[in-house]
């Protein structure tokens, strides 16, 4: 009777044990063989880096290194050129026109009725799902992370201070009709007077003690910067890096504009941020860029921190680094001060790959979505490919096993609203039927539209096989208050899709 009585406990403990485990997960034995994750996203950083062939004096060494030991991809564009929705795009794996996520979304909103996110599997949660044990601080989604998305959650940063208790140059509203346009975080000086005080030196703090710790199963550790993204805050220190007589201004042309649909211009009305020909006039364009590159060198030092931290790890040879941004900033370009634009500079972002696995010190100067961070992560972790993913792997890229035949990135900002980047050029396509085409090779900084121009009608219609043909409604949760032209198109285009 005992012996039976044994053997039924032990029954019992055995489908307990096949009820309660999860499926996706791997055995120990294989989790412990997979390489953990380091997610580092920067807010608002451009391609004014070291190892991006620098521009006005850059000081980026630490990310310099990072890309010296893996691979840099000197082409790599965002889904969207605004924090919201391209951070959402990344976390999902869709596009904006297939989501609606158009504007900005709060993070537990992100996963809603929407019928495209309702039951999508963000990119940590698939870690998660796979064994791993989950960790993040800082700026990941819009403002954080959707709840319970991580194991750890070192919180979300309230705000983007600290701020001083006046402006030191700009007001916020500019030329702008406050009611309509609201207020912009934008200005820039010296403040305050140690890093310690600013979170993203807290954020990488709370990122290096876990890297001290020890773990039973790998990890993924997502880490988000708020610098440089406005205000343009950071100690006096960084500022002294990057003399004004040091300093170069962006490629500008006053006429450039002249030759944009008039969409394109809807799009590009922000009286509250500083125009160029503000900057000009008054003395200011040489200081705006450089408090620009002084977040961005703080950023660079924090980055620095975390990684020697790493290197002192127990994780250092097995670890997957990631490093991106939610899109590009224009510090003059196209007339003014901000993101929010289908050109150049403001689709255009950093995005590079280490990992034990990976070739050191190459660049691909393919065009690349910043889409395809999920996936690749999960093919260069030996996880199952999420079959949800519109992303494809970098991996074979980076390894040099295959080439794409005709490789494009795709940025889109409101429904129907489009930029299609091959190697040499760029197609803009608006809601209007109204359009733009750049010859990168002749015209480095967009100033001419060649849209019209014959030479180029079998290359336009090649663009414009890659536009997409699903055009999502605006998702209701999802808006862009900021700009009017947005206000009015989720307006005219509600909810449902297409």
């Amino acid at each position: 009777m005992k012996d039976l009585y044994i053997l039924a406990i032990a029954l019992s403990l055995l489908l307990l044990s096949a009820c309660t485990s999860n499926d996706k997960a791997p055995s120990n034995s294989q989790a412990a063989t997979r390489p953990n994750v380091l997610f580092i996203a920067v807010d608002d950083l451009n391609t004014w880096l070291g190892c991006l062939g620098g521009f006005s004096n850059t000081k980026t060494p630490n990310i310099d290194s990072l890309a010296a030991r893996g691979v840099l991809f000197s082409n790599a564009h965002c889904q969207a050129p605004l924090c919201g929705p391209s951070r959402a795009s990344i976390m999902t794996g869709l596009r904006p026109s297939t989501t609606g996520i158009y504007g900005m979304i709060p993070d537990n909103e992100v996963r809603s009725e929407n019928p495209a996110t309702r039951d999508i599997v963000f990119l940590p949660e698939y870690f998660r799902n796979n064994g791993y044990h989950t960790m993040g601080i800082g700026k990941l989604f819009h403002q954080h992370a959707p709840n319970g998305v991580f194991d750890e959650s070192g919180g979300r940063v309230k705000g983007f201070g600290p701020l001083p208790e006046e402006r030191f140059v700009w007001d916020g509203f500019g030329n702008s009709d406050r009611a309509i346009y609201g207020r912009t975080s934008t200005d820039w000086g010296a403040f305050p007077a140690v890093d310690s005080l600013m979170p993203d030196h807290q954020s990488a703090d709370w990122v290096i003690e876990r890297l001290a710790r020890n773990y039973e199963q790998p990890f993924f550790m997502g880490l988000g910067f708020l610098r440089p993204h406005v205000p343009l805050y950071v100690p006096q220190k960084w500022f002294d890096l990057h003399p004004l007589e040091g300093i170069t201004v962006a490629p500008y042309q006053a006429d450039d504009l002249d030759d944009v649909p008039p969409v394109a211009l809807q799009i590009n009305d922000l009286p509250m941020m500083p125009s160029t020909e503000w900057a000009i006039a008054s003395g200011e364009w040489k200081n705006i860029i450089q408090a620009y590159l002084a977040c961005v060198s703080f950023v660079d030092h924090q980055i620095g921190r975390v990684m020697e931290a790493l290197d002192n790890s127990a994780y250092a040879d097995n670890t997957v680094i990631v490093l991106w941004s939610d899109h590009g900033y224009r510090l003059g370009e196209k007339g003014t001060f901000a993101k929010h634009a289908l050109w150049e500079p403001a689709t255009k972002a950093p995005l590079l790959f280490a990992a034990p696995n990976l070739p050191r010190g190459k660049v691909i100067d393919s065009p690349v979505e910043m889409l395809s961070i999920y996936p690749t992560l999960l093919e260069l972790c030996g996880l199952p490919a999420y079959e949800r993913n519109e992303g494809k792997s970098l991996l074979p890229l980076m390894r040099g096993e295959s080439e794409p035949e005709n490789p494009y990135a795709i940025t889109t900002f409101g429904r129907h609203n489009h930029g299609i980047r091959s190697e040499r050029f760029r197609y803009i396509q608006y809601e209007d039927g109204g359009a733009e085409f750049y010859d990168h090779r002749n015209d480095p900084h967009e100033w001419t539209n060649q849209i019209a121009n014959p030479d180029y009608r079998q290359e336009i219609a090649q663009l414009k096989e890659f536009v997409p043909t699903i055009n999502a409604n605006w998702d209701s949760l999802s808006a862009y208050t900021f700009q009017p032209y947005f206000v009015a198109q989720k307006a005219r285009m509600g909810g449902g899709g297409e």
